[in-house]
């Protein structure tokens, strides 16, 4: 018998927990030699969402804060345009290939079925040839606009998140985001070495900041979609060891993130404006955190992951501030 059951509305709480890039695609309006004829609008439309930008911008936003601190100021408008759009497309590049091979997944999932290759908008040979070009391109303009440093630096977060990530550990292990979550972290430290040609304890500890900062926000929207993960076959946190011990080590990461954000402060020589800055957001996300372990609901779980963007923006952002100030 077919499923006559009716999905609740999605709220608006649903809407900002989107993180994995959907575009809606157009119907097909014929076929040509048995295969689908897709409008070269739509094609267009499928391989930008194909890239996950909305995951590109938030590796942004850490990206220019890390080279702003390293230069002590604006680090040069055409080195900065370099290494963004060079970081755009390496992460672009990683993202499609984590669509290419989880394909097949993505269509047992309702949050990933709509993507460009579960739906046919994009072929899979064609989207891996995509994403390698776009991998080569990026390694070049990230050589050519910054150094050899950051352009291997972008490659290895790349090869990681694929190989490491994807590939290993994702379908293996309940701390797959923990340790995968260090491919998130590597802009900063491109960042900085685009500017310096080095690496050092400041670059470091803003690594750290992402690397902890990533399971808290990851489990939260892993709460919101267990079932989903459940069915997709991966043992994400929540699926293997329930809500309970998954909020409960969401707190504890929640605390360590909060108390790198405040080791930057003797490391890089920051000012009034990032400590501020830090401890007052810093005592937010602990209570958004709290309150989640409190009342573990998909709700609150929402809350927590859209908190969680916002907080690494504005640590960042404060980073920026806190540097021209």
């Amino acid at each position: 018998m077919p499923d006559m059951s009716v999905r609740p509305a999605p709220t608006p709480a649903d809407a900002a927990a989107e993180v994995v890039e959907t575009a809606p695609v157009r119907p097909v309006l014929g076929v040509v030699d048995g295969s689908p004829l897709i409008p070269w609008t739509t094609r267009i439309s499928a391989y930008f969402w194909l890239t996950k930008p909305r995951v590109v911008e938030l590796l942004l936003v850490t990206t220019v804060p890390a080279m702003i601190l390293a230069a002590g100021g604006w680090p040069g408008l055409g080195l900065t345009i370099g290494v963004v759009i060079g970081g755009a497309m390496a992460a672009g590049s990683a993202n499609a290939v984590n669509s290419w091979i989880e394909r097949d997944r993505d269509k047992l999932m309702h949050r990933t079925e709509s993507r460009p290759l579960p739906t046919g908008a994009v072929e899979p040979t064609i989207a891996l040839i995509f994403a390698i070009t776009l991998q080569v391109v990026a390694f070049a303009v990230l050589w050519l606009a910054a150094n050899l440093l950051c352009a291997l630096l972008t490659l290895g977060a790349a090869l990681f998140y694929v190989f490491v990530y994807t590939i290993w550990l994702k379908p293996r292990t309940v701390q797959n985001i923990v340790i995968g979550g260090a491919a998130g972290a590597v802009p900063v430290l491109a960042g900085w070495a685009a500017v310096t040609g080095t690496l050092d304890a400041s670059a470091w500890v803003m690594f750290a900041i992402i690397f902890f900062w990533t399971p808290p926000h990851f489990w939260a929207l892993a709460i919101k979609y267990r079932d989903d993960y459940a069915r997709g076959g991966f043992p994400m946190m929540p699926v293997v060891k329930g809500i309970p011990r998954t909020t409960t080590e969401m707190l504890v990461y929640t605390v360590i993130v909060v108390a790198t954000t405040l080791a930057l402060v003797p490391v890089a020589d920051t000012g009034p404006v990032y400590l501020v800055a830090c401890s007052v957001l810093g005592a937010a996300f602990i209570f958004v955190a709290v309150r989640l372990r409190r009342r573990p609901e998909p709700g609150s779980a929402i809350k927590m992951f859209v908190f969680s963007n916002l907080y690494l923006a504005l640590i960042f952002c404060a980073i920026t501030v806190d540097t021209f100030v």
